[in-house]
Formats: structure tokens, C-alpha cells, sequence
């Protein structure tokens, strides 16, 4: 059985790699040639988590889970705050072929689902980021959405300024692009093209009123039922595509409290990204139409990079 560490996943699963990866794998979820169950979370101390992710990339294709705990302080002690295991088995015997590094395989698809969404929904022309957040996950979106737009101003807004400043050199010095530190999130989002929300905030983070004509939105931070980044207003103005249609109708928070609320119902849901991708979905209908791409994160990604590693 192949272990594959936290190292050799950061090195051979590249953005030009898992992007195209992650986009076949949302095309083959779309298309029912995936099985999985919804995630199962079970709630530790503290806002800690343990999740278990099952599914099969096909019925004689390879199938396992993602093991995954979720301690948000890690950020502050410099670990990850996802730390797990992917683990595959043969479709064809049904052995156990692989052990990958979740944390790192996460970070690096999540990104990927957000870049793959953000071509398809951006606008062809849009340069212009707003990232919410500072940690893991707002590194791993600038490098994968500078893989599919040209940016030139990319703007990052965090609780801390302090913190935002440092990723701002950072990385600016890492890509060398423009990366500006913004102390109001209002300031960093205004005139934005692309906004990612990365933050583990349980309350909105982003107002509707912010957001431009024509943005597109990647909503990312909140991976379970609970915890909003965005408001209602965001959520009823904008085209909502989701990783999984069905995930998000039971999981996605920001729809839940929005729906909750009486302003949405589940055709909200527009549909989901491996709709738009193979084009049985419009992504977007206009220029001026704000678009959010609702990512939960989902068990074919896992799978879909564990099996390229494999394969590599």
C-alpha cells in the first residue's frame, strides 16, 4: 500500500495538475457516474470537528473516504487545521492501495474547485480579487485563481491587519503580484471581479450591499450547517451554483439561514458546477449578473487527486 506524504502531495499535485483533476471529477459527480453519502461531522470541543467523507469514482472505478479532523486553532501554532488521511481502494479487488495526506490534498483541491468554478463563472475579464481571510486556504486561491484569470489587483482583508499585512508581502513576493492589505473588508471587496471568502467566521463576513455588479463570489469558509459568512441579501441577489446540489441543500449554511428566513427556497439552487462545466447549465446569463460558486467541498476531489498521485 502506497503512503503518500504531506511533501510529496504538495510537490506532484500542482494547480496545473489538480485543476484539470477537479474539473473532470465535478463533470462526473453531475453526471451520476459518481457514488458518495452526504458527510458525516461529529462535533468535538471547542468547535473542533472529526468528519468522514465516503464515495467511488464510478461502481468499479476506485472507491475509500477522507478521515479529517478540523481544529481552527492549529492556524495560530502554524498547522494545519485540517489534518487527516485520503484513503483509496482498488475497484477491482477491493484493496486498499493508498494512504495520501488530507490536509494537504485539501487545501490544494479546494483551491482547485474554486479556480475551476471561477473560469466558468467570472467574467473573461475580471483581474480584479478580494480574498477574505489569511490562512491556508487564501494562499492556495490566489495561486490556483492566478492560474485562470490575469490579476493585477489583489486585495486581502482579515480580523488582524497585522496578519494581513504579512501575507500581503508574502505573497506578493512568492507570485509577484500586487497584493494589498485592506483593513475594512467593505474597502477590499468594492470594485472586485473575484471574491473568495476564506474565513472560519460564524457570522457574515461579506454584506450583499458590497458586492458589485457582475462579481462572481467563491463561498468557501463554512463547510457545514452553522456558521454564514455572507448575508441573506448576498445569497437572494446572486445566481447560486453549488459543488453539490445536494450537499448544500442539507449543509450549506448560508442557503440554510436564508431559506430558514422565507427569502429562498431550494430552487435557489440553481444547480451545480459540473452542470455549467458540460453545458446542460448557463453559469452565467449576463455581465452585470452576480454569481456565487458555494463549495463545500466534496469526496470525489479527495478521491480524483488521490488517484492521480497514484498515477503520476
Amino acid at each position: 500500500m502506497r503512503v503518500i506524504g504531506q511533501d510529496e502531495v504538495r510537490a506532484r499535485l500542482t494547480y496545473e495538475v489538480a485543476i484539470p483533476i477537479v474539473r473532470q471529477a465535478m463533470i462526473a459527480l453531475s453526471r451520476g457516474e459518481t457514488r458518495q453519502l452526504l458527510r458525516s461531522i461529529i462535533p468535538l470541543a471547542e468547535g473542533r470537528m472529526f468528519g468522514v467523507m465516503p464515495g467511488a469514482l464510478g461502481t468499479r472505478a476506485c472507491f475509500g473516504a477522507k478521515l479529517v479532523s478540523v481544529f481552527p486553532e492549529n492556524f495560530a501554532l502554524g498547522r494545519q487545521s485540517h489534518q487527516g488521511v485520503v484513503v483509496l481502494f482498488d475497484g477491482e479487488s477491493g484493496a486498499p492501495i493508498c494512504v495520501a495526506h488530507a490536509g494537504e490534498i485539501t487545501a490544494i483541491r479546494t483551491a482547485a474547485a474554486s479556480a475551476v468554478a471561477t473560469d466558468a463563472l467570472a467574467r473573461p475579464e475580471a483581474h480584479r480579487l478580494a480574498i477574505l481571510g489569511y490562512g491556508e486556504q487564501a494562499r492556495t486561491h490566489l495561486r490556483a485563481i492566478s492560474q485562470v484569470r490575469q490579476l493585477n489587483d489583489i486585495r486581502v482583508w482579515g480580523r488582524d491587519y497585522a496578519r494581513a499585512q504579512a501575507f500581503a508581502a508574502e505573497m506578493s513576493a512568492e507570485t509577484g503580484l500586487a497584493v494589498r492589505p485592506f483593513a475594512g473588508a467593505r474597502a477590499a471587496v468594492e470594485a472586485a471581479d473575484i471574491i473568495c471568502t476564506l474565513t472560519s467566521s460564524k457570522t457574515p463576513v461579506l454584506h450583499g450591499a458590497w458586492v458589485g455588479a457582475g462579481a462572481h463570489v467563491n463561498l468557501v469558509g463554512s463547510s457545514y450547517a452553522g456558521p454564514v459568512e455572507v448575508d441573506h441579501d448576498l445569497v437572494v441577489r446572486a445566481r447560486l451554483i453549488a459543488d453539490s446540489r445536494e450537499g448544500v441543500l442539507a449543509q450549506g449554511a448560508e442557503v440554510l439561514a436564508a431559506k430558514a428566513a422565507g427569502l429562498i427556497d431550494d430552487s435557489h439552487v440553481v444547480g451545480e458546477i459540473g452542470e455549467a462545466l458540460d453545458g446542460r447549465l448557463t453559469g452565467r446569463q449576463s455581465p452585470d449578473q452576480i454569481t456565487v460558486y458555494k463549495s463545500l467541498g466534496h469526496i470525489v476531489q479527495d478521491l480524483a487527486s488521490a488517484q492521480a498521485l497514484m498515477e503520476l
